[in-house]
């Protein structure tokens, strides 16, 4: 498996505790949000279901800003090597 060095910035993880802690949070941003939030600080790569998940909210027009961020941030922290097979 391929090495990921990316991690979860400092803004990102203020926004994915901020959207944790939201009780108006949606499940998916709460879902993105633990994940960014696992891989601060961290060498863990997102999961393939993960990566599913953030991909259908990039591609989506009906979620906001900030969960498009979360999953952004989610998608950048993938394996690589995943993408290529």
């Amino acid at each position: 498996m391929s090495d990921n060095k990316k991690q979860t910035s400092k803004t990102v993880a203020h926004l994915a505790a901020e959207t944790l802690h939201d009780p108006k949070a949606s499940a998916i941003a709460k879902s993105l949000a633990a994940s960014a939030l696992s891989q601060s600080h961290s060498d863990k790569q997102t999961s393939a279901e993960m990566e599913h998940k953030a991909s259908e909210v990039l591609h989506s027009d009906k979620y906001s800003k900030e969960t498009k961020t979360l999953a952004a941030s989610v998608l950048a922290q993938s394996n690589k090597e995943r993408k290529l097979k």
